[in-house]
């Protein structure tokens, strides 16, 4: 997949989510483009590939999954294309819908792991380590 290419979504499915929460998505949109690179292509498929991203974060699969990618690497590679400032944040490989939630509460100064730190935390490999194509499903 070409890093022009913004995915389809399945808007059908994500509807409802999208219009009861509409601030979750700005927010999302917002962070995305705090982190853009402006010379990955033109604002306007910027703005897609923020608005599908966003959005496709409010499914209940893994983000690679709900943007319709064949896997977490053409994923990470649109990441790293369209944010790598925020892509370069995620030493430690969290899984990206899980990161990007996390930058969230970062942003507003809360903690929401359950232990001092992630490497500790209780649901580290829920967040952490490898992500199949079928039967995982996150909610």
């Amino acid at each position: 997949m070409g890093a022009h290419v913004v995915p389809a979504l399945n808007w059908d499915a994500l509807s409802e989510r999208m219009a009861s929460r509409r601030d979750e998505i700005t927010d999302l949109v917002s962070l995305l483009r705090d982190h853009a690179d402006p010379g990955a292509g033109s604002s306007a498929e910027l703005e897609a590939v923020a608005w599908a991203m966003a959005c496709a974060s409010l499914g209940d699969q893994h983000l690679w999954q709900d943007m319709g990618l064949p896997s977490r690497r053409e994923l990470t590679q649109l990441i790293e294309h369209w944010f790598p400032q925020l892509a370069a944040l995620n030493t430690h490989n969290m899984k990206w819908k899980k990161f990007f939630y996390k930058q969230l509460c970062l942003r507003e100064e809360l903690l929401i792991c359950r232990a001092p730190s992630c490497s500790v935390c209780s649901d580290h490999s829920v967040c952490f380590g490898p992500e199949e194509a079928s039967t995982i499903t996150l909610h």
